[in-house]
């Protein structure tokens, strides 16, 4: 399971149609956030349900916002939000060649599964909304700091 986070001041998800008739897109669906952090989150191969409720358990406690000049307060401390999205393309590999392979990726239906369940595990612990899984997405975020993490497991 990799996790990118990205703390934010705020990110937007926006589900994208397009239409067969006109050829051209337009957005639906949107969740918004406020300060927090948004996080893309893949799965790869045999990963399990046990490591998607690890890192339900540490996000919400992952000190990474300020205080004084120093990461010390975490998502419960400052009543932050959340925003989830799926991103199997976290899985890709561009070592060989010029276009990417998810070999190492999950299937389609366990990655649901694996979602559904990790976001059902982070939003006992602090509210949080979801992008959209197998769907085009319209992903917006101004960072804060920048701060970007990546976990892996």
């Amino acid at each position: 399971m990799r996790i990118l986070i990205q703390r934010v001041t705020r990110a937007k998800v926006s589900k994208v149609t397009v239409s067969e008739i006109k050829n051209d897109n337009h957005e639906e669906t949107q969740y918004i956030i406020g300060k927090g952090l948004l996080l893309f989150v893949g799965f790869g191969k045999g990963d399990k349900e046990e490591v998607a409720d690890y890192f339900a358990k540490k996000i919400h406690l992952l000190r990474i916002f300020e205080n004084k000049g120093k990461f010390d307060l975490s998502l419960a401390d400052i009543k932050g939000e959340v925003l989830v999205i799926p991103q199997f393309t976290l899985y890709g590999n561009a070592d060989k060649g010029r276009r990417p392979e998810f070999i190492a990726a999950e299937s389609h239906e366990r990655s649901k599964e694996l979602f559904d369940y990790f976001y059902d595990c982070l939003n006992k612990l602090i509210p949080c909304k979801k992008g959209f899984f197998g769907e085009k997405m319209k992903v917006e975020l101004v960072n804060d700091g920048p701060v970007t993490l990546l976990l892996e497991r």
